[in-house]
């Protein structure tokens, strides 16, 4: 059976202020006196609480969009969910929804406002603690580390390309290519890792075939590793249609990245010099562009003892999204986080705070693992439902292409026992293979 992620009840709690008003003091002569200055207005924000995620709210899909990012093309429609695992990529204890903590752990540290992160040994891949760990989130620009072993394995780092406008005028951050602009394949690296251009992410692309194309080696990549919550519809990490992933699968995906030295030497980098571009002789009094010193985006990489880098992301429908990894000791971890807010803190600095707290767990400590491969990642023709005890969770529709098969075929293979019904079985395999 398909496993059914862990749910408890969420209860919100609603928090009420008044206000106090104030009126002027009267003098004892009759004569209204001077009018107190005013208090400050009270506030009416309720204080910080780490989001509960313990109803399993983006089981299947992350939180709806709220701006026009994800609308599909004209003549187009929206992509159907990512499938759902029969069992949790992982571990079983990775299929709960909330925080996920190894017995007799320690309380977490306090101002975690990221909804879903996993906390990892970064060289055994075992799983130290979690919270929401398959919830579905999407990545924003950590997902450029897809884009960035695509492109490690593909593209030679020295040859040099020309830049075009249209990489040039890539939409969002950008590290500041210029058309006509000449840049090794190396140096895009840098500005895709170091200050999440997405001007190199075209740049990049292009040379993969384009973003559809690079889209589809990212996607074949993920399912490669094991990390079947994630669907990215563009190489920059730009919302698209059908966009998700999930603190696991970025944790995966890290942890593979990790092992490359190219990768690791580039996050771990912080400054490097950059080059500039031409004028455009179509502007007028258009002037040459400088190189630059490009810094790394990274406050880990700067703050945190032993940290080794990271990534950095964001979106308006994806919040903030991290991950980063540091050594002490000859001990290496790594953390991610997703759906998170930069209040009370900053997400690098809830980052080292969980490091902190790995730091401090045994080194035997696991709740999963990274490198747990063992899952059938078809989906079978159930609908999961919410648990009485969990009514905001949400249920994952049954895939079409996979109607009745599963079901059909443990019927058939429980009542094998002669010549005619493995002729059966035989027949029905065929079929639902013809089907996928």
């Amino acid at each position: 059976m398909m496993w059914r992620r862990k749910c408890a009840v969420a209860v919100a709690g609603t928090v009420l202020s008044g206000s106090i008003a104030f009126t002027g003091v009267v003098g004892t002569s009759g004569v209204a006196g001077a009018q107190p200055a005013p208090p400050p207005p009270t506030t009416t924000e309720a204080p910080f609480t780490t989001p509960n995620t313990d109803s399993c709210p983006f089981t299947s899909s992350p939180a709806p969009a709220i701006d026009l990012s994800e609308a599909p093309a004209p003549g187009s429609t929206a992509p159907t969910a990512v499938p759902i695992p029969e069992s949790p990529v992982g571990g079983d204890k990775l299929g709960e929804c909330g925080v996920v903590l190894p017995d007799g752990a320690p309380p977490l540290p306090a101002d975690i406002a990221a909804s879903g992160w996993v906390l990892a040994d970064a060289e055994t891949g075992e799983v130290l603690a979690a919270k929401d760990p398959h919830g579905r989130y999407r990545p924003a620009s950590t997902i450029k580390m897809l884009l960035a072993l695509v492109a490690l394995d593909e593209l030679d780092l020295d040859t040099e390309i020309t830049a075009t406008a249209e990489d040039a005028d890539a939409e969002g951050s950008a590290v500041g290519i210029g058309k006509g602009g000449k840049y090794t394949n190396r140096q895009l690296m840098q500005g895709l890792v170091m200050a999440s251009g997405n001007d190199a992410a075209h740049a990049l692309a292009r040379q993969l075939g384009g973003d559809a194309a690079a889209v589809s080696k990212m996607n074949a990549l993920a399912v490669e590793l094991g990390a079947l919550d994630t669907r990215t519809a563009t190489p920059s990490g730009l919302d698209g249609p059908g966009m998700s992933s999930s603190p696991y699968d970025l944790a995966v995906i890290f942890h593979t990245a990790l092992q490359n030295p190219t990768f690791a030497g580039l996050i771990h980098t912080e400054t490097v010099e950059f080059p500039g571009f031409p004028k455009d002789p179509t502007i007028p009094d258009d002037q040459n562009r400088p190189g630059f010193t490009l810094a790394n985006d990274n406050q880990l990489l700067y703050n945190y003892d032993g940290a080794l880098g990271g990534k950095t992301g964001f979106t308006d429908d994806a919040r903030h999204t991290y991950v980063g990894a540091a050594e002490r000791n000859g001990r290496k971890l790594l953390v991610t986080l997703m759906g998170g807010e930069a209040k009370p803190i900053r997400p690098w600095e809830q980052a080292a705070r969980l490091l902190d707290y790995g730091y401090a767990l045994p080194a035997s400590t696991t709740v999963g693992s990274l490198t747990d491969r063992s899952t059938d990642d078809a989906t079978p023709d159930v609908t999961r439902t919410p648990s009485a005890a969990a009514p905001g969770s949400i249920s994952a529709a049954p895939t079409a292409t996979d109607t009745e098969s599963d079901t059909t075929d443990r019927i058939l293979i429980g009542a094998v026992g002669g010549v005619v019904v493995i002729a059966l079985v035989a027949g029905a395999v065929a079929l639902n293979r013809r089907r996928r």
